[in-house]
């Protein structure tokens, strides 16, 4: 049923069909309630008004009180602007305006008081104000209760319309004298309010516009952001108490002859405790007859795919077949000769598909699947389309999930009939515990948070381009030992043709450095064909290259144990993320090894940081977090919920504690009451109702 939030946003005193129209273009807001939840971004202190005479350039945003004494038009064309000169008892400064001279030739009052607020700014050692807020003092305004007054986001489109940071106001207060209490009806019981000590909601609502103080503000800012991670939260938990409770699954009832034969002969080496620790959830799991849809998320290096396989001979043990899902065809086909080869004469057959395979090959694979006669099969998102027939597919495997589409995996439950088959996804980025409890809040969490013995942690330094001949030094030093190195340089999509002519340049450098025959130097990036690229990776792993120049396409999916350096180039260009990833192709081997961070001198403070972070630090789990702390969440690349990301007001990377308490007590009510249908909970139940019709459930799926 239609509530007042729910009306058109056109239908606001002081909006319309045209202001309406940008406002939905512009920030997707079109009800009532679309600006209520478009909350301020900051406040400004309009308790405190400056004096001229006090004002420097490091003054920042003021608050003035005078007189308007003159204003002129100068200049022509695209250089005309509107210059005010502005009084008060100590002294004077001018206002400056580039845009709407025209309006504010016909309403500006000279001789009239005014309060001026903006940012000051320094001009052939005159300061000025540009494009300040005004607002003439009467006996009418408002001015001296907006203690703290909310500023919002706007654009440039918006600002031409009336619709700065002033017009915002001007509609929330609109807004205000529309809404009561009876529209915003308290979705949190009493005794929540009461323990947790947070305002209702009206009353929060209201504060977060309008605040008279830094106590309202926080107490406001508090309870929206507990009320938004407790249904986030609510939502996940509910989802996948339901989903163990209702979707039924394969029951693999025993570990059998291939499980045990390689455990105890094809096994390379012991299983860590951590290994064995996840191996055993996922056991427990696979037995329960319920689908198991588990997260496990380990370090670069950690002993995913171990884990992975002997999950694998379990279902074929109990007389499934299994399939693999990589998103590159490299890291595809470094799990097929991976598996292949560890699996070895156990009679298992293992096999890769992918696109680039074609002809009678890819008929023979796909025929001998649809029999049965195929075991494990791996690929990339080739495995999902309708032409891949399994006979029986108990358990399907999702590699570096996090850059697949939800309806990609989900696509991979129609290939199991009459049940869908168990859900297992991995990663190889560590994720922060607060981003995990968001994004797979639904599903088991499992992480392999231990390295295998032996493994030498590698060793990270930052250095500056002064330091090259050094840099060039080491690497020499290295390959002398029989080592080989990488050479990475960063490749964004908006400046590919830069980024190569870099890439190109620092290759021509190299080879100057490290001339043939005495060095042989491998080149890969993502514009050469995929048979060139190959064929350049295939010379660095037989060791016939010493160093291998590339783009980030080595971030995963190629294993050279003998390689003992990384040097990243434009280091500050990575993200966190994606320096760890890297920094995990090396120390692989049983030597020790090492990455170099190149950089200019100057950097920025969070490239200051990432980079510290990456000297300090080889553990993945510590480097997440400060990555969801520099970054946010918002940009963690193909988020699996994206819209569970769209928050209002909180931040995963900030709210940690507020995300902890918010889940404890959703746990604990729907272990009390799974469908929230005690009278105190109704309220709850009912906002929960609303949530999920504004949005698709995408919950059951990993």
């Amino acid at each position: 049923m239609p509530t007042t939030l729910d009306t058109s946003i056109e239908y606001l005193k002081g909006v319309g069909t045209v202001k309406a129209g940008m406002l939905q273009k512009e920030l997707g807001i079109f009800t009532f309630g679309d600006l209520l939840n478009a909350y301020p971004y900051r406040y400004v202190d309009k308790t405190k008004f400056h004096k001229i005479n006090e004002l420097s350039e490091e003054s920042g945003e003021v608050q003035l009180k005078g007189i308007l004494r003159k204003i002129d038009v100068l200049g022509e064309g695209g250089k005309r602007r509107l210059i005010g000169r502005f009084r008060d008892e100590t002294g004077v400064i001018e206002l400056v305006w580039f845009r709407g001279i025209y309006w504010l030739e016909q309403n500006l009052k000279v001789g009239a008081p005014y309060v001026v607020f903006g940012r000051v700014n320094a001009f052939n050692n005159f300061l000025n104000i540009p494009h300040p807020e005004l607002e003439e003092v009467n006996e009418g305004n408002q001015q001296a209760e907006l203690t703290f007054a909310p500023v919002y986001s706007s654009t440039d489109k918006l600002n031409t319309k009336g619709l700065d940071a002033k017009g915002r106001r001007r509609l929330m207060e609109a807004l205000f004298e529309k809404i009561s209490p009876a529209d915003l009806p308290e979705n949190l019981p009493d005794y929540m309010l009461q323990k947790l000590k947070l305002p209702a909601r009206y009353q929060a609502l209201r504060w977060i516009h309008f605040p008279k103080n830094q106590q309202e503000l926080d107490a406001a800012t508090r309870r929206l952001k507990f009320e938004e991670l407790f249904f986030l939260q609510l939502r996940l938990l509910q989802s996948k108490h339901r989903r163990k409770a209702g979707t039924r699954g394969y029951v693999f009832s025993k570990v059998g002859d291939l499980f045990h034969q390689f455990y105890k002969e094809k096994l390379p080496f012991e299983l860590t405790g951590a290994q064995k620790r996840v191996i055993k959830g996922i056991r427990t799991d696979l037995g329960a007859g319920v689908q198991m849809n588990r997260l496990v998320q380990g370090d670069v290096g950690s002993g995913k795919t171990v884990v992975a396989l002997l999950c694998m001979l379990i279902a074929l043990d109990n007389g499934f077949q299994t399939c693999l899902m990589a998103p590159t065809e490299i890291l595809a086909q470094q799990h097929f000769a991976g598996i292949s080869e560890l699996v070895g004469d156990l009679g298992v057959r293992v096999e890769f598909l992918s696109g680039s395979v074609k002809g009678k090959k890819r008929k023979a694979i796909l025929e001998a699947l649809e029999a049965g006669d195929i075991h494990i099969l791996i690929g990339t998102h080739a495995l999902i389309e309708d032409w891949v027939v399994f006979k029986n597919l108990g358990l399907a495997i999702t590699d570096e999930q996090h850059r697949f589409g939800v309806a990609q995996r989900a696509s991979l439950w129609k290939k199991s009939k009459p049940l869908p088959p168990h859900v297992l996804v991995m990663t190889a980025t560590p994720i922060p515990r607060t981003l995990a409890m968001t994004l797979y809040g639904d599903l088991d969490v499992s992480a392999i948070d231990e390295l295998p013995p032996g493994r030498k942690p590698i060793t990270t330094v930052h250095r500056t381009e002064n330091h090259r001949l050094r840099v060039f030094g080491f690497m020499k030093e290295e390959i002398a030992k029989g080592r080989q190195i990488y050479v990475v340089y960063p490749l964004i999509e908006e400046s590919e043709k830069l980024d190569l002519k870099n890439l190109m340049e620092g290759y021509e450098a190299l080879s100057r450095e490290f001339p043939p025959p005495q060095y042989q130097i491998s080149i890969v990036h993502g514009k050469m064909k995929p048979a060139d690229k190959d064929f350049e990776m295939q010379r660095f792993v037989k060791g016939e290259t010493q160093i291998m120049i590339a783009t980030t396409v080595i971030e995963v999916g190629v294993n050279v144990p003998n390689a003992s350096v990384m040097v990243i180039e434009n280091t500050d260009r990575f993200g966190l993320s994606q320096l760890h990833q890297l920094r995990g192709r090396v120390g692989r081997g049983a030597e020790q090894s090492y990455c170099i961070l190149m950089t200019d001198f100057k950097l920025s403070a969070d490239a200051r940081e990432r980079i510290q972070t990456m000297v300090r630090t080889n553990d993945g789990f510590e480097i997440a977090e400060a990555d969801l702390r520099l970054r946010g969440p918002g940009n963690i690349e193909g988020t699996q919920q994206s819209g569970l990301l769209n928050l209002h007001i909180a931040d995963l990377g900030r709210d940690g504690k507020i995300l902890q308490t918010a889940r404890s007590l959703a746990q604990r009510i729907l272990d009390k009451d799974p469908e929230l249908q005690h009278p105190l909970n109704v309220p709850m139940r009912e906002h929960l109702a609303k949530e999920r019709g504004r949005t698709r459930d995408w919950g059951r799926i990993s």
